[in-house]
């Protein structure tokens, strides 16, 4: 959902009086969308739960007039976004005719579409690519700068946090992300601690350990072992996005593994140094300003060496300037 946010911002850009809509499956957590993404002006929630809670959701989809219905298909090809965007009603419906070869079978569904080749394409451009057809479009500088927007109340709540529990100024403070919700994209929790150790020893520096809803156990092992290394940490768990991602972009280095806390980091101009298995970065990593990223030669995560993250987490710190 975040990798397609230019996606929106070059909808306004080009209808700036339009409405947005956006469409979304119903999920097992509470996803706070329109907050994420300030370019949405309504969410429908499809819900398949029960036939009455379907129709329901069509009876709203089609109080609606819309001009412009859009299908990414970036990731995989849905016959349900297919069929809804068709009902939706609008007159031009956007999308995949066909991608790397492999051809969409529902693009009669569509009127506008192409042929698209993505190999090593990052999703932000497969995003912009659908919409270049409908002549909507973000510069270079516009993508790069394509980051959350914080209110005062998340900024001025992000440095307080920083003050209170990270009062030294002249130690630097580096985050962690042990977790992830695929167990292929967890990097082992014995190098997070050594990793962890590694920094301690040349820096004495602040330890932030974030974490999701799956976490637990990865971050409770880490947690035992920092506090029997007496290296003193903060932990936010489940902490709200954008509030996370406020403090994200102040402290001085973000190492992750490839899950979604990686993307907040990304959209809030974090330095980052994200760990990839079998994912491929190019189509996924964070791509600002001091956000780098260490693939797996063998896809296999655990296969990146704590020297080798340490070693480019050091060459970010030393390039970067500080941000508190």
């Amino acid at each position: 959902m975040l990798c397609s946010f230019p996606l929106y911002a070059a909808l306004k850009k080009k209808y700036p009086g339009s409405t947005i809509t956006l469409v979304a499956s119903k999920t097992n957590y509470k996803i706070p969308f329109k907050e994420l993404n300030p370019y949405v002006d309504t969410l429908l929630i499809l819900d398949r739960s029960s036939l009455k809670t379907t129709i329901g959701f069509i009876k709203e989809l089609r109080k609606k007039s819309y001009q412009i219905g859009i299908v990414p298909s970036t990731i995989k090809i849905s016959r349900t976004s297919h069929i809804i965007n068709y009902i939706s009603g609008a007159k031009t419906r956007v999308g995949v005719k066909s991608a790397d070869g492999k051809k969409n079978p529902f693009h009669f569904l569509l009127n506008v579409k192409s042929d698209f080749t993505w190999k090593d394409t990052h999703q932000t451009e497969r995003n912009l690519d659908v919409i270049k057809q409908i002549n909507c479009d973000l510069t270079g500088d516009e993508i790069k700068y394509l980051n959350f927007r914080f209110t005062k109340a998340e900024f001025d709540g992000a440095k307080k946090f920083i003050v209170e529990n990270f009062p030294d100024k002249n130690k630097i403070i580096v985050g962690f992300h042990p977790g992830a919700g695929k167990t292929d994209n967890i990097w082992k929790a014995k190098n997070f601690i050594a990793l962890i150790n590694k920094f301690n020893d040349r820096f004495k520096n602040y330890v932030l350990l974030t974490s999701g809803w799956t976490d637990d156990q990865i971050i409770n092992g880490i947690k035992s072992e920092l506090n029997k290394a007496g290296i003193y940490f903060k932990v936010l768990h489940n902490y709200p996005i954008k509030k996370l991602g406020a403090i994200l972009s102040l402290i001085d280095l973000y190492i992750t593994n490839d899950t979604g806390t990686m993307h907040i980091a990304g959209f809030s101009g974090a330095k980052i140094v994200s760990l990839f298995g079998p994912t491929n970065p190019m189509e996924w990593a964070p791509w600002g300003d001091n956000q780098l990223f260490i693939k797996s030669g063998t896809n296999n995560i655990n296969d990146i060496s704590v020297s080798d993250v340490y070693k480019t987490s050091v060459d970010i710190l030393n390039n970067a300037d500080r941000r508190i």
